[in-house]
């Protein structure tokens, strides 16, 4: 169970880790013009870099403190938190109607709160 739990925070700490690099380096502008990412147009430049930075540190969060063994706690902590983004991600996308993306935010959604479930319970540390 250890490694399967490895490898779904690996997962999750890559698709953050892209998808938050991609909010940090782009502007709102260039954000705007790929047709994934239509939302951007709800939130202020600030507000996107925000997220963009949360998504960065829940990522190294996944990953950092289990291996290096220095406050294990916060990998289940860090689940929960892009657990939380991607509820706001899907309730931004249910608002513009998108469907499509609900979906990969559900299965993320999903594989973050397995995460935190078992890393808090059964799997911790």
């Amino acid at each position: 169970m250890n490694i399967f739990l490895w490898i779904v925070a690996g997962i999750l700490a890559a698709f953050f880790l892209a998808a938050g690099a991609t909010k940090l380096t782009q502007s709102r502008r260039k954000l705007l013009a790929n047709p994934n990412m239509q939302w951007v147009q709800d939130f202020s430049a600030g507000t996107i870099k925000l997220i963009g930075t949360a998504e960065v540190l829940g990522a190294l969060g996944l990953i950092l403190p289990g291996a290096l063994d220095i406050a294990p706690i916060l990998v289940p902590l860090a689940a929960t938190g892009l657990g939380v983004i991607m509820v706001g991600a899907i309730i931004t996308h249910g608002r513009r109607k998108e469907p499509q993306p609900m979906v990969l935010n559900a299965i993320v959604l999903i594989l973050a709160v397995v995460l935190a479930i078992f890393r808090f319970g059964p799997n911790s540390f």
